[in-house]
């Protein structure tokens, strides 16, 4: 059995010493690995992106046939494969291709030699100068190199099937760093749809130029939340119960789900009238609309006296817990199941300022289902707003 070396007085000293030398060389050598890891991805998605070029304009000459580009993947799938090791076979030359006829804006290649365009993006990539002045001065744009998307990233981009959801995707990913499994959900659970089915097309423009933008309440706001990471079965046994310790048992995802800003305060929060308890179900902050979100969990179909409870809990906290710093509280009815002329009937004008209602799905949506729910809600918009635009179509499934 190993026994633990004891240090000497003096050798105590000297490592307390170099404490602080070693955090700095720590910081160092961390900030070395990002640089490396950077450097890799930037010079893999530019080659993969390369490749794709030459492949084009190899088929751009004129001679391209029904079996001629076939049989020019294939042997320089062959080819490559034998220099360079695996990763080169036809399925992959065929995503290249498809990269540089998605990314044509990618990079400006106006070099005369391929050999000098890749020094150079990655000399640009391994600074963090210009990629930092580029984000904060809007120079970026979707369709455009960022150093911070991999190869891995941009293979799941190209499953969008539309130019202005790749773009939204491209935004979101950058902003909020999103993990290659992280934007695959997302895409899966159509989330530029969800956002976007309720805006005219200059509102579908804005989430593709600008991303998601919280600006007011509704905009914080998916109707539905797609829940499926909880791997709950729909059931009519479900309980509010299991369902709310669930999404805190999963709450680094439900976060995710419920977008930019919420932050989580508590759960099951107590509040006392006239000695009588109460019990708001989760209870978050956004951090942009400085405000609290109750929300109110159900697995049945929405009643009437449930809007009456959270709006009872919406005026208690904009009473008793709203600070000066604090905008109107909102209040959030997570339900599987409503009928909106109910929401509509009893809430009035309050649904437009603070209180809301959602539905949740615990599996992902088929395209049949998004589009069940865009007519149900074009129905709802022709009776309060019939001003509004048609949303955009909905691509099939695996186009996001």
């Amino acid at each position: 059995m190993a026994t633990r070396l004891s240090r000497t007085p003096s050798q105590k000293k000297a490592i307390a010493t170099a404490a602080p030398l070693y955090a700095r060389v720590r910081e160092i050598l961390d900030v070395a690995r990002a640089s490396v890891a950077r450097t890799v991805n930037t010079s893999q998605v530019a080659a993969n992106w390369l490749i794709g070029r030459e492949i084009v304009e190899e088929e751009q000459k004129g001679n391209l046939r029904a079996g001629y580009g076939a049989k020019i993947l294939s042997d320089l799938s062959t080819r490559l494969n034998l220099e360079f090791g695996r990763g080169y076979s036809v399925d992959n030359l065929e995503a290249f291709r498809q990269f540089y006829v998605d990314y044509p804006r990618l990079i400006s290649v106006t070099a005369s030699r391929i050999s000098s365009v890749v020094p150079v993006l990655l000399a640009d990539s391994n600074s963090e100068t210009p990629s930092r002045k580029s984000d904060e001065e809007g120079e970026w744009q979707p369709g455009l190199l960022h150093p911070t998307l991999s190869w891995s990233h941009y293979r799941q981009l190209l499953r969008a099937g539309r130019v202005e959801a790749r773009a939204f995707y491209e935004i979101e990913t950058i902003r909020n760093s999103w993990s290659v499994r992280e934007l695959s959900r997302q895409m899966a659970t159509l989330l530029y749809d969800r956002l976007g089915k309720s805006k005219d097309k200059k509102g579908l423009m804005r989430l593709a130029t600008h991303g998601h933008e919280v600006m007011q309440p509704l905009d914080a706001l998916k109707d539905p939340l797609v829940i499926e990471f909880l791997g709950l079965p729909e059931s009519p046994r479900l309980v509010e119960s299991t369902l709310e310790q669930a999404l805190i048992d999963n709450l680094q995802t439900f976060l995710l789900e419920l977008g930019k800003g919420f932050a989580f305060v508590s759960r099951q929060e107590r509040i006392t009238v006239d000695g009588d308890h109460f019990y708001i179900d989760l209870v978050f902050y956004h951090t942009v609309l400085k405000c609290y979100v109750l929300i109110d969990l159900k697995v049945g179909k929405l009643a009437h006296g449930d809007l009456g409870q959270i709006q009872f809990y919406v005026n208690f906290y904009d009473r008793e817990r709203r600070t000066a710093g604090d905008n109107p509280t909102l209040g959030l009815i997570l339900c599987p199941d409503k009928n909106d002329a109910v929401v509509r009937y009893t809430l009035g004008e309050q649904q437009e300022r603070n209180i809301f209602t959602s539905r949740y799905q615990l599996h992902l949506p088929t395209e049949q289902e998004l589009e069940k729910e865009l007519r149900r809600e074009l129905r709802q918009l022709s009776v309060t707003a019939p001003s509004l635009i048609q949303p955009a179509r909905i691509a099939k499934r695996g186009k996001a």
